[in-house]
């Protein structure tokens, strides 16, 4: 535990911060998993707006710094594909 006002500070903030970055990564995964159970169903308009819905979390992401943009990128391109793909 911290002894200096100024390190228990900094623990409270990295506690609040990872909990807030744990939303937001629970929320991406969550939603590929509803993309990906779209995906499978074969249902165009689902697989359309979960997708959209995965740009935005993901942008929201890398805005906040939890993500980087490359991760960003990278993960929306092979997305995309398996879209072309079906």
């Amino acid at each position: 535990m911290a002894n200096h006002k100024s390190a228990k500070k900094r623990s409270i903030q990295s506690k609040t911060k990872h909990a807030v970055n744990t939303q937001y990564l629970t929320k991406f995964r969550t939603n590929l998993n509803k993309f990906q159970n779209s995906l499978k169903g074969k249902n165009a308009g689902e697989v359309e707006n979960s997708f959209k819905e995965i740009n935005s979390i993901l942008a929201k992401a890398v805005k906040k710094g939890i993500l980087k943009k490359q991760y960003m990128a990278r993960k929306l391109s092979s997305l995309s594909n398996q879209i072309k793909k079906n």
